[in-house]
């Protein structure tokens, strides 16, 4: 495994982001494991986390886009984090965009929070982790209604490696053949336990053996055919 990855992996579990234990998702699935970016709250962890977003944005897509797209409401801390991130990184400006859940009729109005999106932007939506596909069935109407826009790809930091809504195929793979465009994550769900099974992270074995079991039930029930 690439030394980011697990450095990113240990950096979630220290974050309290990602966690191990009976969790009930937005699909309604029963999981053994949960990922909450909400979790990160303070500078130095924004800080890092958009790092990491902008190092695997730009091996996937490059600079080859204007906008990144973070769907209300945790996509709107990612996509701020990572615009920053950025630039620091590839001297490139690229401008943040976000949704609201209702459309503001007075001072900045429209349904947008941050820049505008127009005819020709070529965007690169932003989120924390794609359970079924449900979320860019809401998203990718927004950004349509927004004119000649070109949706250069998704990028999530975790790739939960399970099946989507519509078909056997994962989520991501299920959005990349529905919508035509890329979807990638900086780490899987296989990179996640081949970096923690049995192994000490933050003092402690996340992953034993009876974690593992639950962990291979649900991937029965819910993983990629």
């Amino acid at each position: 495994m690439e030394s980011y990855k697990e450095e990113f992996i240990r950096f979630m579990v220290e974050s309290n982001v990602l966690k191990f234990g009976d969790f009930t998702l937005k699909s309604g699935r029963k999981s053994p494991f949960f990922m909450n970016a909400g979790a990160y709250v303070t500078g130095s962890q924004l800080r890092r986390l958009g790092q990491y977003y902008a190092q695997a944005i730009h091996a996937h897509y490059g600079d080859a886009f204007d906008v990144l797209f973070g769907p209300a409401y945790k996509g709107i801390p990612l996509s701020v984090a990572t615009a920053m991130a950025y630039s620091e990184l590839y001297g490139k400006e690229i401008r943040y965009s976000s949704n609201r859940k209702e459309v503001k009729d007075h001072g900045d109005t429209g349904i947008l929070l941050g820049s505008s999106i127009q005819d020709g932007d070529r965007v690169v939506i932003i989120e924390d982790v794609t359970t079924s596909g449900k979320s860019i069935e809401e998203t990718y109407p927004i950004l349509q209604a927004q004119g000649k826009v070109e949706i250069v790809g998704l990028m999530v930091s975790l790739n939960r490696m399970e099946r989507g809504i519509h078909s056997t195929a994962s989520a991501l793979d299920e959005i990349q053949e529905k919508y035509g465009f890329c979807a990638n994550a900086i780490v899987t769900m296989k990179d996640v336990i081949e970096c923690l099974y049995n192994k000490e992270c933050c003092g402690r074995v996340l992953i034993d053996d009876t974690l593992k079991k639950a962990i291979d039930a649900y991937y029965e029930k819910y993983g990629v055919q």
